[in-house]
């Protein structure tokens, strides 16, 4: 956690623009917040083009200026805070100093493509009766967990598993065909819930690409079945055009 000081008193509020703009490269904005953490400082811009790690997604990689950063979650202030990556620095910087922010926009692609293929696999495990308990969408350790119903012969041996496997596959390439529109709409609470048309929708934080004909290569391996939990393995990659 980011520990802070009255500089988290910020009389302009953030906006989370990589929530809506998942391709944008690079934005004009301002510093809006500095400080320190044990010594190092931090920086928080108005316009915040970077996703911190959280919600089983990886931070972004990027830069203010020409100084590559970090991003963190301020847990107090619900500020996405910029840091220097481990033997690194950042330039002085001032409240109300103007700035470039940029990301690594391939980075970008691939962590949305991850993120958003795990809500297909979550939503054709759904089809089968199964309940989400958790999700990773890092690269090379996407999964999808799911709890065991009570009765379902068909995960209790290889061909059965293998089965519904491939009965997931099929599902998710006949949404990924149909180029299913992805897109997030706000609760009346505030609360930011992404839809894959009117497939799936859930609460989430995440990047997420624009339809799911953006994803390529979703590629599941054989389900496994351990300690009560269906864990759904996963990969995919961003669609070039």
């Amino acid at each position: 956690m980011v520990h802070s000081t009255a500089a988290l008193e910020v009389a302009t509020p953030q906006v989370s623009t990589y929530l809506d703009e998942t391709y944008l490269e690079q934005v004009d904005t301002r510093v809006i917040a500095v400080g320190e953490r044990d010594g190092a400082p931090w920086a928080a811009v108005e316009h915040c083009l970077f996703h911190p790690q959280g919600g089983g997604q990886p931070a972004d990689r990027g830069w203010l200026e020409d100084t590559e950063i970090v991003p963190v979650r301020d847990r107090e202030s619900g500020l996405v805070v910029v840091m220097a990556p481990e033997g690194g620095s950042l330039p002085p910087l001032t409240e109300g100093q103007a700035v470039r922010a940029r990301i690594d926009l391939p980075t970008r692609a691939a962590h949305a493509a991850l993120h958003t293929a795990g809500h297909l696999v979550e939503a054709v495990g759904r089809t089968q009766g199964w309940e989400m308990v958790a999700s990773n969408h890092f690269p090379g350790q996407a999964r999808i967990e799911f709890q065991v119903p009570e009765a379902d012969a068909r995960l209790a041996d290889p061909e059965g598993r293998e089965e519904v496997t491939a009965a997931l596959r099929t599902a998710v390439a006949a949404a990924v065909a149909g180029d299913l529109p992805v897109f997030a709409r706000y609760r009346d609470d505030g609360r930011r819930v992404v839809h894959l048309d009117s497939l799936h929708s859930a609460p989430c934080g995440g990047t997420h690409v624009r339809s799911l004909g953006d994803l390529a290569d979703v590629h599941l391996p054989t389900l496994k079945v351990k300690k009560g939990r269906i864990r759904v393995s996963y990969t995919a990659i961003h669609r070039s055009h």
